[in-house]
């Protein structure tokens, strides 16, 4: 037996709570990561986990030794790193969830520059808006804004998302441009549905701070699709300025209620306790903070033409 690999075999499947799961993180088949699970529960004598159709939990045995598993495949990966850091250029495969409001239009260059760097590690990376737990999913590091429960986690805010409403020229020449917060309840609203607020928001005017609960007439989980909703004159849309800003800067859309700010998010990397010395994860984090630090591009370019304030609200 590969006392290794069993260890890191039990040590996915625990943090998956799934034998498929983790075979498929692994890319293994799932009859090799249960031979592996029972080889080691041979060795130690007793069961890991229980078992039935509908769930996998952990026995007490395993609970026992979860952590300490995790800590060892952690050091071992961090200890290998090391060793190709003075042998070699860093190799193998990073995982990466993303969402796609940051992924699209703002990262392959990043990516690019990455990898030009480091030839030999392979991006594997997933985009979309789910909230998930890096430690259950198998993912290295995750790139959200809303945090997972999870505390196997660390988090390092990269930078601020900031959020607008805005709508096409030709939409407000025909609708009317809303002068107060109130008057956007007589306008067809487009809204992101994963807001935690869900349709209630709190406008930051000058002296006074308006809340109000909208009526959109269209939800969705894709900022990309709001902003080509606005761009088809369809509704005034709350955006980030990062989908945004390229649109507003060209004239194909016009901020609405630009002296009411909005609360602002932090756009974070969320990376499990076991893999914070990875080689490849450090690198990677570096790259990423040097390349968002400070103001991002696409703010700095509307606070330079006046259409934003630098100050955020939190």
């Amino acid at each position: 037996m590969d006392r290794f690999s069993a260890i890191d075999t039990f040590v996915r499947v625990a943090e998956s709570r799934s034998f498929t799961e983790a075979a498929r993180q692994m890319r293994l088949s799932r009859s090799v990561v249960t031979a592996r699970i029972q080889q080691l529960e041979s060795f130690v004598g007793a069961p890991l986990f229980h078992r039935n159709t509908r769930s996998v939990q952990l026995s007490e045995l395993g609970l026992t030794f979860l952590r300490d598993c995790a800590e060892l495949v952690g050091r071992t990966n961090e200890v290998v790193d090391q060793m190709r850091e003075v042998t070699t250029s860093p190799s193998g495969r990073l995982r990466v969830h993303a969402l796609p409001g940051f992924v699209l239009g703002h990262l392959a260059r990043v990516l690019q520059e990455f990898q030009a760097r480091y030839p030999q590690i392979v991006l594997d990376m997933i985009v979309n808006d789910a909230v998930i737990d890096p430690v259950k999913e198998g993912f290295d590091c995750a790139l959200q804004i809303f945090p997972p429960r999870s505390e196997e986690l660390i988090s390092k805010k990269l930078f601020p998302v900031r959020r607008v409403f805005c709508a096409s020229p030709e939409y407000m020449k025909r609708h009317g441009t809303p002068r107060l917060p109130r008057d956007l309840k007589g306008h067809r609203i487009g809204w992101y549905s994963g807001y935690p607020t869900r349709e209630r928001l709190a406008f930051h005017g000058p002296g006074e701070v308006v809340s109000l609960e909208l009526d959109p007439v269209l939800l969705t989980n894709s900022v990309h699709l709001l902003r080509e909703y606005a761009l088809e004159h369809a509704g005034i849309v709350c955006v980030p300025t990062l989908v945004a800003s390229d649109a507003v800067l060209s004239g194909s859309l016009k901020l609405v209620l630009p002296e009411h700010q909005l609360t602002s998010f932090w756009l974070s990397i969320f990376y499990p306790t076991t893999v914070r010395s990875s080689l490849k994860l450090k690198l990677f984090l570096e790259t990423l903070t040097a390349s968002f630090s400070g103001v991002p591009p696409w703010d700095q370019a509307l606070i330079e033409r006046k259409l934003l304030t630098p100050t955020i609200i939190e």
